[in-house]
This record gives C-alpha cells, sequence and structure tokens, in this order.
C-alpha cells in the first residue's frame, strides 16, 4: 500500500517516501509541490521526515501499488549467507543514504542548468537537511543499538 502524490499524483511507496517527495520537490523547484505545503502543513520545514509524514498523509489518496522486490529482477546480488551477525537495518540505513546523496547529486545537476538565482541556497539547505536526518538516524556508521532511545 502507497500514497499517491496530492499534487502530482506521483507513486509512492509509503508516508515518509511522500513526506521526502514533497519536502525535496519543494525545496529544489518550489512551485506546486511547496505552494501545497505552505498552505497545507504551514510548519512543513521545520518538521522531520516522520512529522511530516503524519501531516501529509492525512491529505493524501491511499493506493495500492505493486512492489518490486530486487529478487524477482533478476539482479539480485547477495552472495552473503544469512545468520552470520551482519546487521541488515545499517545496509539499509547506508543504502538510504547513497539514494539520498544520488538523489542530491541528480538535483543538483537539474539546478545547474537552471536560470534561478538562489540555487546555492536550496542546495546548501538540502545538503543541512539530508546530514541532519541522517544524524538523526544514526546515520553515522556505527552498528549502535537504537532501541535504546525509545
Amino acid at each position: 500500500m502507497g500514497y499517491a502524490c496530492p499534487v502530482c499524483g506521483d507513486p509512492q511507496a509509503d508516508d515518509v517516501h511522500l513526506a521526502n517527495h514533497l519536502a525535496f520537490t519543494a525545496l529544489a523547484r518550489g512551485g506546486d509541490h511547496e505552494d501545497w505545503l505552505d498552505d497545507t502543513v504551514p510548519e512543513w520545514e521545520s518538521l522531520d521526515e516522520d512529522g511530516l509524514a503524519e501531516q501529509v498523509t492525512e491529505h493524501a489518496e491511499e493506493k495500492e501499488y505493486p512492489q518490486v522486490f530486487e529478487d524477482t529482477t533478476g539482479q539480485h546480488d547477495h552472495s552473503h549467507e544469512h545468520g552470520h551477525g551482519h546487521d541488515h537495518a545499517h545496509d539499509r540505513n547506508a543504502g538510504m543514504q547513497e539514494m539520498s546523496e544520488a538523489m542530491l547529486n541528480e538535483a543538483e545537476a537539474e539546478l545547474e542548468d537552471a536560470d534561478l538565482p538562489d540555487t546555492e541556497e536550496v542546495l546548501a539547505e538540502a545538503r543541512e537537511m539530508t546530514a541532519k536526518r541522517h544524524a538523526d538516524e544514526g546515520g553515522d556508521g556505527s552498528d549502535e543499538d537504537d532501541s535504546e532511545t525509545e
């Protein structure tokens, strides 16, 4: 189950993906996504992704989207055995960080071609928010158990 973006209709896998899509698009491109967030969740820039997700899902249509898993695409490349004590949550966080950085690099390339006066400011803010999110998630490379924080 996922959500359709209430602005552009793009499918999002879950509430956090929807929040990140809306915020990233608003920061990178402004326009309709930024206007919608300003009107619907005025404090959106001060919320973390979970807080924003909670707010935006109230206004998004829940949809059923087909899920594609890497082991069904023929590109599955896990040559290790499970049960080896490897921290898969750490792998997921590292993968998310790589994906966030790739998305930021892609947006940066697009914005460099655009003739926007505040491109550097938006990119700096996006980098700062990404770094803060990774710091909040414990994405510093440590394998500590986060269950003590709850």
